[in-house]
């Protein structure tokens, strides 16, 4: 046997509960082995969060034993292979210690042969408390780093520990300090050579052929052959004494890997192997470039693959759950399909999570996902002593070793929002230079690091950013970099403030909604079925956040009707605001080349700008985005002096396309009516229809406009009000028709409903929803789930004019 798993059952015991030993998986969480054990209540229902802080301010132990034969024993070493050690641990095998960590994002390899015997062995992890060790740090800093407390971190100086940022909560997460360990746990039996590590590089040639390079890092011992395949290549090369042998394979005709949208994503089997030992990895050939080249406007923010421009259409990713041994590979393929089921081709991993698992990254690779990689660095400043980049250099060294080969891996940035961060705090504000000074000597390193494992990828300093060196105000500036754009939620703007910027890239901007009424049902008791109760109120975490979704209610709609309501339209202002943003920046391209909204997902359940709810149920703006981030797009622009809508195509392919817009009055009744009938090319956007404002300006009030086109391989939908003040419209009461036809929902209407959302109480979805319903008209929905019965039995339909 060439590898001894330590994954399954351990014990997990605290020396200040003694009273308590429960047993815990790991991989695993301490949190979860104490709900499952019954020893605290879910910290997701009710109020209890509250109730298990007391988690956190104890040390904790985990244990198991295992054995170990002579033959095993005889090896040259056991190496233990551990990674995602959450935080402070400290590894004891028969009662020696053996390392210790302080950086959840390393990656170990430790020699146990010395510590071991035949027969059976003990091993002990001690996980001391983060919040006295990062207290104990900040009193040995040379001057004041200041973190971001309160709305985020409930405890301070976290950004002193190398740890998942928003474990200690955030403006949309629980406050969970876990422990424990989140990779497999193996001991790797070595008998004549190590081999440590596989990294390739594509040469690509001038007639399109690349040349594949494979570096195998190894033990330095010459003379072992190690056998490798690529695709339908294979050789066996030689170890040499320096610890590094290369191999090269020619490929004529590469199979070019793509993003989701634009092409296929063939990837190639990579296998190494010498010794027992084996590395597999599987690699999409590409070329990959940032083109941030100056122009006219400032400088372009535009990812091209393999030559061709890409629109990057997407969301941010946080961490799948606050309790890490719920990050199961079903609820990743969840929620990685569903974005790509929504037409999105980049995901963002932010900055305060996690470097995510292997998994995640493969699942990328496959899909067609390209990855904006954010360093683990959000929203505080960070230290750059000695002792700090000490701790983070080798974690960085890590992660991009580990990281590289993905094919999806589009960029690297340094951290979310630490640039901002100098002006958020009073320390920093009145010391500008010198924490500019701070933040700009630890930026270089990580460029530096980053440089020298990944040359073939751009780094990017900070999201959002104007360039390298430039310590502007992306929050505001439009015209380089990326941007991150929250005037609408936090600076209390309108829809239309989207409507001002033309940016190049928008990595980060958002709305709340609260989470709809049949995920509410899951954590909340019907006692509390109201948004400003105890428990409603615990699981809001962002201090404004239901004042700021009520506020805006009485600017667009007439106050809704009741608690379920108030939550179905939560969901239409959400999708709503980023449907604003999102349709007119698509409409700016080639200008703006990217969009990633806040957020895809939610760690547990929560108010939050999620698209998606924890329990991987879609609100309204996921099937909006569906819809707005289609290859073929019809986006509509107010101008001046018309209505225009543009035809706006994210693809390699020429499209033809066949619709019509359509002017209709609040009884259905048709006023104007143009047909559509195109050649729509790749990568372009036009101006497909317009008409003047002289023609409908002075009855605007008394009609809408509506859009419908068909390509070969899709169907879409676009509706555009005379105001957006829906509350001074003379909507009429929609009667909605439902019927059932097997796994198919057929909907018709009396009058224009708008809005129209199918919800249920399962696990499934549907096909479409949140769509405008036209009389004479029959809508048919698909349901995309196994449970039927439950989804006809607890069926709602819901429409904007029935909402007050």
């Amino acid at each position: 046997m060439s590898t001894i798993i330590l994954d399954g059952d351990w014990s997990l015991s605290s020396p200040q509960r003694p009273e308590i030993s429960v047993p815990i998986t790991i991989p695993g969480d301490n949190y979860h082995a104490l709900m499952n054990a019954e020893i605290i209540d879910n910290p997701y229902h009710g109020i209890n969060e509250k109730d298990v802080q007391w988690v956190a301010e104890c040390e904790w132990v985990i244990e198991r034993t295992f054995d170990v034969s002579a033959q095993q024993l005889a090896c040259q070493s056991l190496d233990l292979l551990v990674s995602r050690v959450d935080t402070l641990a400290t590894f004891v095998v028969n009662g020696e210690t053996v390392f210790t960590t302080s950086n959840m994002f390393r990656i170990h390899r430790i020699d146990l042969k010395p510590f071991l015997m035949e027969g059976e062995n003990r091993i002990q992890v001690y996980f001391s408390r983060v919040d006295t060790e990062a207290k104990r740090r900040a009193e040995q800093l040379p001057f004041p780093i200041p973190s971001s407390m309160g709305a985020n971190n409930q405890l301070p100086h976290m950004n002193l520990i190398r740890k998942t940022q928003c474990h200690s909560g955030w403006d949309w997460g629980i406050c969970l300090v876990v422990s424990g360990i989140y990779d497999s746990i193996q001991i790797q039996l070595i008998n004549t050579l190590r081999l440590e590590q596989v990294q390739t590089d594509q040469n690509w040639l001038a007639d399109g052929s690349v040349e594949v390079l494979i570096t195998v890092a190894h033990q330095t011992v010459a003379g072992v052959p190690i056998e490798i395949s690529f695709g339908s290549q294979s050789t066996t090369i030689i170890s040499s004494a320096e610890g590094k042998t290369t191999a090269r394979f020619y490929e004529a005709s590469p199979k070019l890997w793509w993003p989701v949208g634009y092409g296929d994503q063939p990837l190639y089997q990579l296998r190494v192997s010498v010794d027992e030992q084996e590395i597999n990895k599987r690699v999409g050939l590409r070329r990959l470039e940032l083109n941030n080249e100056s122009d006219s406007i400032g400088s372009a923010m535009e990812f091209r693959v393999n030559g061709f421009p890409i629109m990057a259409k997407g969301a941010n990713w946080i961490p799948v759950d606050a309790m890490p041994s719920k990050q199961t590979a079903e609820r990743y393929e969840m929620l990685l399909q569903s974005a790509v089921d929504a037409n999105m081709n980049m995901i963002r991993v932010w900055g305060g999570g996690q470097y995510e698992s292997d998994y995640f990254y493969d699942l990328c690779d496959e899909l067609g996902l390209l990855v904006w990689q954010d360093m683990m660095f959000a929203c505080s400043l960070y230290p750059s002593t000695p002792e700090f980049i000490a701790d983070v250099e080798p974690e960085i060294r890590d992660q991009i070793q580990r990281l590289r080969d993905h094919t999806c891996i589009a960029i690297w940035c340094g951290d979310n929002e630490v640039i901002g961060a100098l002006n958020w705090y009073e320390e920093s504000r009145n010391n500008r230079d010198k924490y500019a000074v701070n933040y700009d000597r630890f930026n270089r390193k990580l460029h530096e690091i980053i440089a020298i494992e990944d040359p073939s990828r751009c780094f990017w300093p900070s999201s959002p950013c104007n360039g390298g060196l430039d310590f502007g105000d992306a929050w505001h500036e439009d015209n380089r970099g990326d941007m991150h754009f929250w005037d609408v939620w936090h600076s209390g703007g309108s829809f239309d403030a989207y409507l001002a910027i033309k940016p190049r890239f928008c990595s980060e901007f958002g709305f709340q909604s609260w989470p709809s009424f049949a995920e509410v049902k899951t954590f909340v008791p019907e006692s509390d079925w109201n948004v400003t109760s105890p428990t409603f109120e615990s699981h809001q975490k962002n201090d404004s956040g239901n004042s700021i979704i009520t506020e805006m209610f009485t600017r667009y709609f007439r106050f809704p009707q009741g608690f379920e309501q108030m939550l179905y339209l939560s969901q239409v202002q959400q999708a709503i605001a980023i449907k604003t943003g999102c349709e007119y920046w698509r409409a700016q391209s080639p200008v703006c080349r990217g969009m990633l909204y806040w957020q895809l997902n939610d760690n547990w359940p929560v108010s939050s700008w999620s698209s998606i709810e924890y329990s991987g149920r879609w609100k309204q703006l996921h099937y909006h985005a569906k819809r707005f981030y289609s290859p073929v797009y019809c986006p509509f622009v107010e101008t001046e002096d018309a209505i225009t809508m543009h035809l706006s195509n994210n693809s390699r392919e020429n499209k033809q396309v066949t619709g019509r817009v359509v002017r209709v009055d609040w009884h259905g009744e048709v006023l104007g009516e143009w047909s559509l009938d195109l050649n729509l090319l790749a990568d372009q956007n036009i101006v497909a229809w317009q008409l003047p404002k002289a023609e409908w300006k002075n009855d605007q009030h008394n009609s809408f406009f509506h859009v419908s086109i068909e390509t070969e391989s899709e169907v879409n939908q676009n509706t555009w009000f005379t105001s957006p003040r829906f509350k001074s419209l003379n909507l009429q009461h929609a009667n909605i028709q439902v019927e059932v036809d097997g796994d198919s929902i057929l909907l018709s209407t009396d009058m224009p409903a708008f809005f129209v959302h199918l919800e249920h109480d399962g696990a499934g979805r549907f096909s479409d929803s949140s769509f405008t319903l036209l009389p004479n008209e029959h809508k048919r929905v698909r349901y995309i789930g196994e449970d039927q019965a439950l989804m006809l039995e607890s069926l709602q339909v819901y429409d904007l004019s029935n909402s007050y």
